[in-house]
């Protein structure tokens, strides 16, 4: 069973960082697949933040685009968003999502993927930015 749990998340001041991590299990990290953040606001439409692939593609959001860092320690099982210079807007509840399978991630598309490329969700890490 695929499973995929954040932790990270917290109070900041603007200007500061976080490092959220989501552990992934019950699937071989040698097979293919992409990996993404994503995140919603209370009366917002999620958004997705940043994705990567197996090969280490990234794609970002042009709102986090500089500031925030996408990547993955394949032996740890492990994904991870750095986030710096964090502003208030980017308060949000933060899920990791992944989808397994034939994926590659395309660097200059426009946006990361949509969530419905995604079959698998964590639960959410809430990041509180505060002025």
């Amino acid at each position: 069973k695929v499973q995929l749990v954040e932790s990270g998340g917290g109070s900041v001041q603007a200007g500061g960082s976080l490092r959220l991590s989501c552990v992934v299990s019950g699937y071989n990290w040698n097979s293919r697949y992409c990996m993404s953040w994503f995140r919603q606001a209370p009366g917002k439409e999620r958004e997705g933040v940043a994705a990567i692939d197996k090969d280490g593609s990234t794609i970002y959001a042009h709102s986090v685009k500089g500031r925030f860092s996408i990547s993955q320690d394949k032996p740890k099982n492990t994904l991870y968003l750095q986030m710096q210079s964090l502003k208030p807007e980017d308060t949000s509840m933060y899920t990791c999502a992944a989808t397994f399978g034939w994926c590659s991630v395309d660097p200059g598309s426009a946006s990361p993927p949509k969530a419905a490329s995604f079959g698998y969700w964590g639960q959410g890490t809430q990041v509180t930015v505060s002025s």
